[in-house]
């Protein structure tokens, strides 16, 4: 008490710092909110979408028949849960599917390997293809190849991949990946195979796109699992030539369809603007994406549900999308934001981060509404969320959206022990704890109670350029 009675009385005196005095006296929490917010803590609804989806549709793979029915299920869900004006809006994207897949050593010390194809790979011959391999212990060092210095043989690329809370590793170690291949191949390479981008220690390989500049021949290329890329390391320390038997058939099917799928929550002011939330509805066809992305769509519909039935019509509509295409190139965003992006957006945010706790919000807000930040830090910390200084707005279906100037707010998870399935044939339903997921949708239901509701305009903001 004498340390409040000091603080108002240097308030008054106009000598403590603003920033000491919102940290002394936080926002108000509306009580509406907080009872949202403590309810959600019970939710069923999440967890009921992430096993009707992994059990009933499965591998989504994005263009493939199976996200076409990926779609048809998520409309009736939606439907079923009362969301208002469900749709499903196409578009064509150019689809890559997988082959076999096998590869061993077969000198100077014979094993068999377990990897999987990155997405978009090059094949290799039907009889598949022998070479020796070149080691580089990073993608600096394959970089540094002379060009030509790899004509007839496999580039191997290790990237050891560190533990983060915030996930900032994987840009670090995905270089390799997402670059590495289309280097190799102009450095003159057969093929190429990576450490994968992940941190566990079981066999199970990581997949991901790879990327292709204009003119670059696709050569084979696929991810080796953690243990069998450290088994490869420690026979290129024995300092033996090291031959490699690679058989990869994957193809390019040409255009097919996928789409989003579209729900909303109106709002009861038109002219207040719409606040998107979702996250992606494919995913990769190694496993039933139960983390990568059927918990962030699940989330999020939660979480818009829980306003949706709370009595009270929000200001802004909220509009949840489940995006089409994402792990293949952001597909779904793109024509997201070609279709409805001279609509008034206001404020966007994804789920795509796996199902682990919210330990951190950021927000992008113009100045004018920068009171809603304070709102939501004071909501949110009751859920063990602490409030962040970067800027928000990150995702790559809401980042075509975001690029027009929309405020942002991000609710990030941990990614401790994200990597350690993603991508991989281990991301199923056993990996998603019903808690952490109630966690999740409790933190997005405060953050659209507040942000839907606010009575303060929100106009764009500026943002700088990437």
């Amino acid at each position: 008490m004498l340390m409040r009675l000091s603080l108002a009385a240097l308030l008054l005196a106009g000598t403590v710092p603003v920033a000491i005095a919102q940290r002394a006296f936080p926002a108000p929490v509306d009580p509406q909110v907080a009872r949202l917010r403590d309810a959600a803590l019970k939710d069923d609804v999440a967890y009921d979408i992430v096993e009707g989806m992994t059990t009933e549709v499965g591998q989504r793979l994005a263009g493939t028949e199976a996200e076409a029915r990926a779609r048809t299920w998520s409309a009736a869900k939606l439907k079923a849960l009362g969301f208002k004006n469900v749709r499903i809006e196409t578009y064509r994207m150019p689809v890559w599917v997988r082959g076999e897949e096998r590869a061993e050593i077969v000198a100077p010390f014979p094993q068999k390997l377990q990897l999987a194809a990155l997405g978009n790979s090059g094949a290799t011959p039907a009889t598949g293809l022998e070479a020796e391999v070149v080691i580089f212990p990073t993608y600096g060092d394959l970089a540094a190849a002379p060009d030509g210095s790899l004509s007839g043989k496999i580039a191997y690329v290790g990237n050891s991949m560190k533990k983060t809370q915030d996930g900032s590793s994987y840009g670090q170690a995905g270089v390799a990946r997402f670059a590495g291949p289309a280097l190799a191949a102009q450095k003159g390479a057969a093929a190429i195979v990576i450490r994968s981008i992940g941190t566990d220690d079981h066999r199970l390989p990581h997949t991901g796109t790879t990327n292709w500049p204009a003119g670059v021949t696709p050569i084979p290329a696929a991810a080796l699992s953690v243990p069998d890329a450290k088994l490869v390391e420690a026979m290129a320390r024995r300092g033996k030539p090291i031959r490699m038997k690679l058989l990869l058939t994957p193809r390019q099917v040409g255009e097919q369809e996928s789409g989003n799928v579209i729900a909303e929550v109106p709002g009861s002011d038109p002219a207040a603007g719409i606040v998107l939330i979702g996250g992606h509805l494919d995913s990769w066809d190694l496993a039933t994406g139960a983390i990568d992305d059927a918990s962030g769509v699940a989330i999020t519909a939660a979480a818009a549900k829980r306003i949706l039935d709370s009595g009270k019509r929000p200001r802004r509509t909220i509009r949840v999308v489940w995006f089409g295409a994402e792990e293949v190139g952001g597909f779904g965003g793109r024509a997201y934001a070609e279709r409805h992006g001279r609509e008034r957006h206001v404020v966007a945010a994804e789920s795509d981060f796996g199902a682990d706790n919210v330990w951190r919000f950021e927000t992008a807000f113009p100045a004018s509404a920068k009171a809603i930040g304070d709102r939501l830090a004071s909501a949110l910390a009751p859920l063990g969320i602490v409030r962040g200084s970067g800027t928000a707005g990150d995702g790559a279906d809401i980042g075509p959206i975001v690029a027009q100037g929309v405020a942002g707010v991000d609710l990030n998870q941990s990614g401790l022990d994200y990597f350690d399935v993603h991508h991989t044939p281990d991301d199923t339903l056993d990996r998603v704890n019903p808690e952490k997921l109630r966690q999740n949708v409790a933190a997005w239901t405060t953050m659209l109670a507040i942000v839907a509701d606010a009575p303060e305009e929100i106009g764009p903001v500026e943002r700088p350029a990437r």
